[in-house]
């Protein structure tokens, strides 16, 4: 991945290299200085911002053989071995993955030991927030009393799952976001030094899209830097990142100023066959409309400013509106944008948010733009009913699909033709699975066995993958034969989440430890199930006499006349074999 070695090359090994943080290695400066170090510190702040480097670097300027000194030398081989992760008392934990309390007893146990290799013991702590209870009481002891040679750098980006009696015994950081300038600045300066041609647009793209992270916007130059074929154009970002570019976004609001429905949905339909997904077009019109939104309401604002790179574009673009209509749009963007997270139709939700903003469904409840004049021609209000006739339609099929739980293969229909898709509800259909087996089993040890421990499979369930448990806590277990679980599900989203294969195989397992012995899933839909068991319960009770002939039994009409005195001639069957 060369992205990684473009990072390592230009990662900060000195104060004045970490970019946007000046607030911060300001502070550790004058505390190497006046040598008032703490023995616990913790950073904190977004991803990509430079707390594991400060960290670092901060571990270097302590046990510099220069030093300790406001800037580590880089030169002796304290600096270089701690650079290169070989020295044994500078040591970098990742707590995601070393998240037990067994991990922070071990330190507990080696900090009582006088470093070997440099002057301090540092000990390096990245995404501490991940750390179990039992291990966080575990480093409150240490950092209670820490011997004068042990230094402690915690890092996250989440400390407020920390523990307040943690945090306070650290002297707290927090990283902010690096500015766009800043980014800009220093992304122009590593393409300097690396011989890479990138054009002005492109930078601010890229430093636009690592919103503030700079080892985002290093990876993200590499990557372009490796796809590109001579100069780094704006096109190769929006290529390998799957973002749509400006002037295509400029189209689309034009053509929603101006209900153009058509033409934006053919864009839409273009974005889509062009690879880029659903949720990323609706995030980056949601942008492209706050941009708008800011550009109208603070025109010099910086927090505008900064992040466009084209002012006087936007600036036409959002004269179009009025601020109450770009608020209105934008909360409806942002409504069908949470929608899509548990929707089998992302383009069709995409498509009927487009819809909305473009006032082609009047009385939306947010997504109304200002109806216009009241005198347009009456053949432009003929084309406005028939599309808000179309819309309805496509509202109604589109609650049925929710309602029913048809999965994205049942329920897609073939476009129409390219520019105009269309959209289909398709009925659920039978699973084919046979239940008479199943239906015995109801009642069978095993099966009442498997519903006392139900609750804790769906506990482990949980535990393993919460996603996974969201959609199979409303299926019910209905049966158990040989080897195989039934569960049956009212909706056919929730079934068919549950059937893909890594989700069925975590449940598979889960079963096998609860229930213990191997076990497979089977899924049906409810309806089915309760179908079957009402025709198993209306099936007519056959019962076979089989008269015997020999000397010992009964001749076989007296057999004949008894069985039709005892049910009666209606409910009698007489064959002969």
């Amino acid at each position: 991945m060369a992205h990684i070695a473009l990072y390592r090359t230009w990662r900060s090994q000195t104060f004045r290299e970490v970019v946007g943080q000046k607030h911060i290695t300001q502070t550790l400066q004058n505390s190497l200085r006046e040598n008032r170090l703490t023995h616990a510190y913790l950073f904190n702040g977004p991803r990509g911002t430079g707390k594991t480097s400060t960290a670092k670097i901060l571990a270097k300027a302590v046990n510099c053989e220069n030093g300790p000194a406001e800037e580590p030398c880089n030169e002796c081989s304290a600096c270089k071995r701690i650079t290169e992760g070989a020295v044994m008392d500078v040591v970098e934990i990742d707590a995601a993955s070393n998240r037990g309390v067994e991990e922070i007893r071990d330190i507990r146990d080696k900090v009582k030991y006088a470093p070997t290799e440099v002057r301090q013991k540092v000990y390096i702590i990245d995404e501490v927030h991940m750390l179990t209870t039992e291990a966080f009481n575990a480093l409150l002891k240490t950092l209670e009393e820490p011997p004068a040679h042990v230094m402690f750098i915690l890092a996250t980006t989440e400390p407020h799952k920390i523990p307040a009696t943690i945090i306070s015994r650290c002297q707290r950081f927090d990283f902010r976001r690096v500015s766009m300038e800043e980014q800009v600045q220093r992304l122009q300066y590593v393409c300097d030094q690396e011989h890479i041609s990138i054009s002005e647009e492109a930078l601010h793209y890229i430093a636009r899209l690592s919103d503030g992270g700079m080892r985002d916007a290093l990876s993200l130059l590499d990557q372009a830097a490796s796809f590109a074929t001579g100069e780094v154009q704006l096109s190769d970002i929006l290529s390998i990142t799957g973002g749509v570019a400006a002037d295509q976004f400029k189209k689309l609001v034009l053509a929603i100023k101006d209900k153009e429905l058509g033409t934006a949905l053919e864009l839409i339909d273009t974005f889509m066959q062009e690879g880029k997904s659903a949720d990323k077009c609706i995030e980056n019109l949601i942008d492209y409309f706050r941009d708008l939104l800011m550009v109208r309401m603070v025109p010099n604002s910086p927090v505008i400013t900064e992040r466009v790179f084209d002012m006087n574009e936007l600036r036409e673009v959002a004269g179009h509106f009025s601020p109450a209509d770009m608020m209105a749009i934008i909360e409806t963007l942002n409504h069908y944008q949470s929608e899509m997270k548990y929707s089998v139709q992302p383009q069709t939700l995409l498509e009927i948010s487009i819809m909305k903003i473009s006032g082609g469904h009047r009385g939306a409840e947010a997504g109304v733009l200002s109806s216009g004049t009241s005198h347009a021609a009456s053949a432009e209000g003929d084309i406005i009913g028939q599309l808000t006739k179309k819309l309805q339609q496509l509202e109604e099929q589109l609650a049925g699909l929710v309602k029913s739980g048809v999965t994205a293969a049942d329920s897609q229909s073939k476009p129409a033709s390219p520019q105009r898709p269309s959209l289909a509800a398709v009925p659920a259909k039978k699973s084919g699975i046979k239940l008479d087996g199943y239906l015995k089993a109801v009642d069978a040890p095993e099966t009442k066995s498997a519903l006392m421990k139900w609750s804790q499979v769906l506990g482990l369930v949980k535990e393993k993958k919460i996603t996974v448990h969201a959609w199979f806590v409303n299926g019910d277990l209905v049966s158990t034969l040989e080897d195989t679980v039934l569960v049956a599900f009212k909706n056919e989203m929730h079934r068919n989440t549950t059937e893909k294969p890594e989700n069925k195989q975590l449940i598979e397992q889960v079963l096998t430890s609860v229930l213990g012995q191997p076990y497979r899933l089977l899924t049906v839909m409810r309806k089915e199930w309760d179908d079957a068991q009402n025709e198993a319960a209306a099936a007519p009770e056959i019962m076979e006499l089989q008269p015997e002939d020999g000397s010992g039994g009964k001749p076989k009409e007296e057999w004949i006349s008894e069985a039709i005195q005892l049910f009666g001639e209606d409910l009698v069957t007489i064959k002969d074999e």
